[in-house]
């Protein structure tokens, strides 16, 4: 054989060789499994709009006095149906009868809308709507109602704006709002000091209460909660309040820190206050869903005692104490929990 056939056999083999090495199947290798990039965009927050809100509390004032057994009360449910229904959400109507501390009985209606409702992953914002038959604390008449601007109207009216944005903007997450009747049919105050409210113990939050002891949606188990009371009055303040702390406390400081990166520290401030008696006392003890209070919670006095404000179950709580700065703290912390699913 010439040397050139030689060359050109050996040639040959040596790519067959190669090639059946690429033929021949690899050893298993226990390589580690990385797990694919989620590029899944956070929705954008909204811009919470305070004139909207600010607004949404007027109209609840043009009805009248919200007292249940009341045509303005009425009134203002339909109306409020109505901006939960044209917003896209599905609405839940509780209605029932509750026995007030008088003796009187009660027809109320908690307003229940869902937004998503097949969502697995929901979170509950909850406020409560009526308002007080009688302004017991300070000067004047006791006997006459109060407005109840700041006290029911502001958390209807920053609850009925995030409603508004989410028909906007889709947040990909369950939403439900909750409105509760009958909180501030408590039994009146005696003596003019906050610790007298709060030792009347169940005449309060009637609506939660009812909700709580007879769930209108079957196993009905958000992440947790949000109260709003009270949220609208010129320089509020909002501390991490005792219930709040001891039920959900994980979600306290992280709502906390968050209103803080969004420059409204000045509203959620870091002082811890004694527990209250609100619709969350109810949510938390009864329906077991871990719900926290944004509430106006002032401290008072040289030795830390807190108030509600000096408008509080008075005459005084109108319009002239709502403060649009105030409800855009709020509004616009709530609406990033929301939609950055914190």
């Amino acid at each position: 054989m010439s040397l050139l056939k030689i060359f050109l056999v050996s040639i040959i083999a040596v790519l067959l060789i190669g090639c059946g090495e690429t033929e021949r199947p690899k050893d298993v290798v226990n390589v580690p499994v990385t797990k694919p990039v989620d590029k899944t965009r956070k929705v954008p927050t909204p811009i919470f709009n305070a004139d909207t809100a600010y607004n949404f509390i007027q109209n609840q004032l043009d009805f009248g006095f919200r007292i249940p057994n009341t045509p303005e009360h009425d009134s203002c449910a339909v109306w409020m149906k109505r901006k939960l229904t044209e917003y896209g959400f599905t609405l839940t109507i509780q209605t029932g009868k509750v026995k007030a501390w008088t003796g009187n009985m009660l027809n109320i209606e908690n307003i229940i809308a869902q937004y998503n409702p097949e969502a697995t992953n929901r979170i509950m914002l909850c406020t409560h709507w009526d308002t007080r038959p009688y302004a017991d604390r300070g000067a004047g008449n006791k006997t006459k109602p109060i407005p109840g601007a700041n006290d029911g109207g502001s958390g209807v009216g920053v609850l009925l704006e995030i409603g508004r944005q989410i028909s906007l903007s889709d947040p990909k997450t369950g939403v439900d709002l909750i409105f509760f009747d009958a909180e501030d049919y408590g039994a009146m105050s005696t003596n003019d000091v906050i610790s007298d409210l709060n030792t009347m113990g169940d005449s309060w939050c009637l609506g939660s209460q009812y909700w709580s002891k007879n769930p209108p949606i079957k196993d009905y188990k958000p992440r947790y909660g949000i109260l709003l009371d009270m949220v609208g009055a010129e320089d509020a303040t909002f501390p991490k309040e005792g219930l709040s702390q001891k039920y959900a406390g994980a979600h306290v400081q992280r709502i906390w820190k968050e209103a803080e990166l969004l420059g409204y520290g000045n509203y959620f401030v870091k002082k811890i206050a004694p527990p209250i008696t609100d619709d969350h006392t109810y949510i938390n003890q009864i329906a077991g869903i871990p719900t926290l209070d944004i509430v106006h919670y002032a401290p008072k006095g040289s030795y830390g005692n807190f108030d509600f404000g000096h408008f509080h179950h008075t005459q005084k709580d109108n319009m002239d104490i709502i403060h649009k700065k105030t409800l855009k703290a709020v509004g616009q912390t709530v609406l990033h929990i929301v939609y950055q699913k914190i």
